[in-house]
């Protein structure tokens, strides 16, 4: 089986790793300064802070721009769970919008569409690795005084005209699950605009305290372990170099994939693969034929967030992410595929 995604771990992660390990400094320290640091290098020198999960860079986002109850945040209709999940758990409202159906990610018009009174923010998210139309998101919530938070998850040194995903809002999140195009494992990174923003987060990710046993808000655990950071920054050193590998699959697939429409990259984007997903009315029966050729297709996402009823959705239409979620399907693109790997996708789709 060419499986879907796989981690690429060097000896140098794992050396990494066990010097963590060796070092006695488990939760915090060095290593975890380090690598926000060196991450923040990647992101314009934004205040970087590490988490122990995309979904905790999330909530950490929301939670120090005082996104909370009574408050509504736009979101898209076709994401992963954790998009929505984060507003919930801040007691807010996700209302969901549409997305382009070229690119999968949220559709400005849409999101004109549903501001109300109540909206307070914008959560745009760089799908399968494409950057999402911020220069019209941010001209909407420059107009309507909305914060925009970008879910980056998937979106490791993706561009939009030079400008890298996570420096276009008031803050980001990242994710280092072992399936995205970085690791630590598990982890993340929440990026802020404002300082003092990055100072509030940073007490919430410690139970809520500024010194030992100073509560100064009801915070949570969201510390990452060292072990995680000193992978994460051999990790983000090989990144460019990772990254490249699936652009040179992306490329590869673009000009021998014929009988799928194959992802549109729009002008100024730079796209970075996180998923390599196609787009077909014969996505079941095309995502049957790869699994028994041993191809490990996956459908990212098989239904709209709109439609589960956990999160209250008011009927709004979300056609575009209806029909994504009827007619997309992802393949192995990431470094772990070669040549011979690519062959095997494309013939089984062709034939």
């Amino acid at each position: 089986m060419i499986p879907i995604a796989r981690p690429s771990i060097s000896e140098a992660e794992i050396a990494a790793a066990v010097s963590a390990l060796s070092s006695g400094v488990l939760t915090g320290g060095e290593e975890v300064s380090l690598f926000e640091q060196e991450f923040s290098a990647t992101v314009g020198g934004r205040p970087s802070l590490a988490v122990n999960s995309g979904t905790a860079a999330l909530v950490a986002c929301l939670a120090a721009l005082g996104i909370g109850p009574g408050d509504e945040v736009i979101v898209p209709a076709f994401s992963f769970g954790a998009t929505a999940n984060a507003v919930v758990l801040m007691g807010a409202t996700p209302v969901f919008a549409d997305i382009d159906a070229a690119v999968h990610c949220l559709c400005p018009q849409s999101v004109r569409e549903r501001i109300t009174s109540r909206t307070a923010a914008i959560l745009p998210v760089h799908l399968y690795g494409h950057p999402a139309p911020m220069g019209d998101l941010l001209d909407i919530a420059d107009q309507h005084g909305l914060l925009v938070v970008e879910d980056a998850a998937q979106a490791h040194l993706a561009e939009y005209d030079g400008v890298p995903c996570g420096v276009f809002g008031d803050a980001a999140a990242f994710s280092f699950h072992a399936t995205k195009n970085m690791t630590t494992g598990e982890g993340g990174m929440a990026v802020f605009k404002d300082p003092r923003v990055a100072e509030r987060a940073a007490v919430i990710r410690n139970q809520g305290m500024d010194a030992a046993y100073q509560y100064q808000t009801v915070g949570h655990n969201f510390r990452m372990p060292a072990v995680a950071a000193a992978i994460g920054r051999v990790q983000l050193q090989r990144l460019p170099d990772l990254n490249g590998q699936r652009l040179r699959n992306a490329r590869w697939y673009d000009q021998n994939i014929t009988r799928c429409k194959t992802p549109r990259v729009v002008p100024g984007a730079k796209h970075v693969y996180h998923q390599y997903t196609l787009w077909t009315d014969e996505r079941d029966a095309l995502v049957a034929r790869l699994q028994s050729s041993g191809i490990d297709a996956r459908v990212y996402y098989p239904q709209p967030l709109s439609e589960f009823p956990v999160y209250g959705h008011d009927g709004y239409p979300v056609d575009n992410a209806e029909r994504a979620s009827r007619s997309v399907l992802s393949i192995p693109v990431g470094p772990h595929v070669d040549e011979a790997d690519r062959a095997r996708v494309a013939e089984a789709i062709e034939s």
